[in-house]
């Protein structure tokens, strides 16, 4: 296990598309214990996409159950992951791991429908909402070269420097 580097912005390997996981492999499941670690590294990190840390493959681990009183479906590992449903639309505040200095208001789906895969190579469906839909499609942007400042409602007056983390 290891925890590994999360490249920031604004480092142009956040921008590349990540392609689709092909092989369900022992070093598919190695690589995502250490995607998780990395993420549970990170203060306040609720989630990853594997292109934070430099591997352009569609991987993403969403954990938002720290988070009191929201619905959740507790840790979820999501290779090629694809929202097939949008539904209602909110704005939120948002942070990233990448984005280390700040936060910023984003709209996003308040519901989602995804198709996806475990790290065994088993089909997945899932329905979001609320908060954790939100963090869901966060990652997915990552897995299309897009941080959260490519959809902030306005860059003037949506854009926050981040308050210090407080550690758990």
């Amino acid at each position: 296990m290891a925890v590994l580097e999360i490249l920031t912005y604004p480092d142009v390997r956040l921008e590349r598309i990540a392609q689709p996981v092909e092989r369900f492999d022992d070093a598919l499941r190695a690589f995502i214990v250490d995607l998780e670690e990395t993420m549970r590294a990170g203060p306040g990190g609720v989630g990853i996409a594997a292109p934070q840390v430099g591997r352009a493959e569609r991987i993403v681990i969403v954990d938002v159950s720290s988070k009191p009183k929201i619905k959740h479906h507790g840790r979820l590992v999501l290779v090629n992951p694809e929202i097939t449903h949008w539904e209602g639309f909110v704005v939120g505040r948002e942070g990233c791991m990448s984005v280390p200095d700040y936060t910023g208001n984003v709209i996003r789906a308040e519901r989602i429908t995804l198709e996806a895969f475990d790290e065994l190579g088993s089909a997945l469906h899932y329905e979001f909402e609320g908060y954790e839909a939100r963090a869901v499609q966060h990652e997915i942007d990552h897995l299309d070269g897009l941080l959260f400042l490519d959809r902030l409602v306005s860059r003037r007056n949506d854009l926050f420097r981040r308050k210090v983390y407080q550690k758990a």
